[in-house]
């Protein structure tokens, strides 16, 4: 298993357990105080986790299976899982996000949701420290802040952790959008305070056959500002 560079996995974590928190605690939340930028990718990124629960439903549902949720933010896919049936053991490398997640489902549950006989169990761990079985894995819009060289290794550990299926996200590389991505870095925000890297499907798609699995679908989400290529691959029996 590869990992991040010590340096940037702790730039990573510090600015998730602060600006980077106040910023995408707004986004992943229904707060108006966002900006256009801000509201599109809040879109973006709930047509990912929207698509996922589609596929999820199409495949027969989640009642009864364990996922893993391995980055999990705010509990934006953690939360609907739970409250479908699954057992969810979801996590985040951010003590404040993982700490904000339990208190939206706890949130949720108060404002009159009915709870699920296990309830998701939200943990503060990096990537590489995710541990355990499950029937499924997720990981979502979190390889964007893992280098090309470094990716492999992340899917094959994600890959050892799925029993059946693995579904993960990541921003494309392609032409169009690294010159989106390029322009971006000449004119930097204030809240950007962390590198991001885009990926090759083609190169994605190699490391999970690596690892034993096969895409089976796959979709792309694109609004102005948010740019998210999701793959399903199941383990090849």
């Amino acid at each position: 298993m590869m990992q991040t560079g010590g340096d940037e996995l702790e730039a990573v974590k510090s600015y998730f357990d602060t600006t980077g928190f106040e910023r995408w605690n707004k986004i992943y939340g229904d707060t108006d105080e966002v900006n256009k930028v801000q509201l599109d990718i809040r879109q973006g990124h709930a047509q990912t986790v929207d698509k996922v629960l589609r596929w999820l439903d199409e495949e027969g549902g989640v009642v009864g299976t364990t996922i893993c949720d391995a980055g999990c933010g705010t509990g934006s896919l953690s939360i609907p899982l739970a409250l479908k049936g699954a057992t969810v053991s979801a996590s985040d490398i951010s003590s404040s996000m993982a700490g904000e997640a339990q208190r939206r489902y706890e949130a949720t549950i108060a404002a009159g949701a009915t709870p699920p006989k296990v309830a998701p169990k939200f943990e503060t761990m990096d990537l590489e420290s995710c541990s355990g079985r499950y029937h499924t894995v997720c990981c979502l819009d979190v390889m964007i802040h893992y280098p090309t060289d470094k990716m492999e290794g992340m899917v094959q550990h994600l890959a050892s952790l799925a029993d059946e299926r693995l579904v993960i996200s990541f921003a494309p590389n392609t032409l169009a959008y690294a010159i989106l991505k390029r322009i971006g870095e000449l004119f930097p925000g204030p809240s950007k305070a962390t590198r991001a890297y885009l990926h090759k499907e083609d190169d994605v798609e190699a490391a999970l056959a690596k690892a034993g699995f096969k895409v089976t679908k796959r979709e792309m989400t694109a609004t102005s500002f948010y740019f998210s290529r999701l793959l399903s691959a199941q383990r090849v029996q």
